[in-house]
């Protein structure tokens, strides 16, 4: 990889980061559940379908999600590091900087599943908590070349493949089985407990991979290669990493979300390759940014939205707004399927106003 360039602001991750929080955002208000619901038996039930998870092993749109948002991450941090180290900040002051705020993310992850109506909790779940590890992966190789970035990144998704293949405990001895494999077993040993759902805690090691991806991404946006050539790169990687986890599901390893198998990580690790490598050529190349100022207003807040439809919004505010617009709409004996709708929809506009709030007045939350 070439010479790193002076950055200049990524657009086109603006907006990416900003799409991720708006999306999560319309799911936190119950939006895909009601249009999901709305369309049975209709051609449209198999597309409201792609915003649920897939149950154990395929692939979903929504199953992105996650592995897009910690890539981001990763891509943003390369930018965050290069400004740094243009400005003369020694390595130590920024390993503190990240330290803090790899801290600050596992606290927020904890304190959103720690309150819960039978009392206090403690789990590792949230998407937070994960990223605060894969930050720090991402960080500590990031002055290593691409090709040690990516040979790190194999080397812990090799890993995972060792501890959940060859690491047997009673009752946890089933390496792709729900509720029976290496990461429920950590689960237990680490929380007492097990996710109902199937997730589980060092989803943060193989999905380290997911950061650490986006940083070398990020290195090569920063660099002097013209924007064709940083596209084939992109896309290269991407439809690499497709093969690679399609292939993979084919024959030794299960594509599973759930507990993020390396087929899983390739996979997706693909798609944010393709994504990015489409949202910079379209915003940052071809400069069609109009419109886009809807999701980056939302993207430039994402910590301060995310933690409120996550905290506040699920434990009180969606209930006490869908009261009042349900309340509304019932006057004029609006359609059940309609009526929730909208008042999803009422609940997103009332945060992205939040949002906006924040936007004009130059206030940004960050870690």
């Amino acid at each position: 990889m070439t010479e790193l360039a002076k950055p200049q602001r990524l657009q086109s991750l603006d907006f990416l980061r900003g799409l991720i929080m708006v999306l999560l955002a319309l799911e936190s208000t119950g939006l895909w559940e009601h249009l999901f619901e709305s369309s049975s038996g209709t051609f449209l039930e198999m597309f409201f379908l792609q915003f649920f998870h897939h149950p154990w092993n395929g692939l979903r749109f929504w199953d992105l999600i996650q592995p897009a948002f910690m890539f981001m991450a990763g891509t943003a941090m390369a930018y965050s590091l290069h400004k740094q180290e243009q400005a003369g900040v020694p390595w130590q002051t920024q390993f503190t900087k990240v330290l803090k705020r790899c801290g600050w993310l596992f606290f927020w992850g904890v304190l959103d599943y720690a309150v819960r109506p039978q009392g206090l909790s403690f789990e590792l779940w949230d998407v937070l908590t994960q990223l605060s590890f894969t930050t720090l992966v991402a960080f500590l190789i990031f002055r290593m070349s691409a090709k040690g970035q990516i040979a790190v990144s194999i080397g812990l998704l090799v890993l995972t493949e060792i501890l959940y293949r060859f690491v047997r405990v009673d009752g946890f001895d089933q390496p792709f089985t729900d509720q029976h494999n290496f990461g429920n077993y950590v689960d237990w040993l680490l929380m007492r407990k097990i996710n109902s759902g199937g997730w589980v805690a060092i989803n943060c090691i193989p999905t380290a991979a997911h950061t650490i991806w986006g940083a070398v991404a990020g290195k090569l946006l920063l660099s002097h290669q013209n924007g064709k050539e940083k596209i084939q790169w992109l896309v290269s990687a991407g439809v690499a990493a497709l093969v690679i986890g399609f292939a993979m599901d084919a024959t030794i390893t299960p594509i599973i979300k759930r507990i993020a198998t390396s087929a899983f990580v390739f996979a997706s690790g693909g798609w944010c390759f393709l994504f990015l490598a489409a949202a910079y050529g379209w915003v940052d190349l071809l400069n069609h940014r109009r419109y886009l100022t809807f999701f980056t207003i939302v993207g430039m807040n994402s910590l301060f939205i995310y933690l409120f439809f996550e905290i506040v919004a699920s434990r009180w505010y969606n209930g006490y707004s869908a009261a009042i617009t349900n309340g509304l709409m019932a006057l004029i004996h609006m359609p059940e399927g309609l009526m929730g709708i909208i008042s999803s929809l009422c609940i997103f506009a009332a945060e992205w106003g939040m949002c906006y709030f924040l936007y004009r007045k130059g206030i940004f939350f960050r870690l």
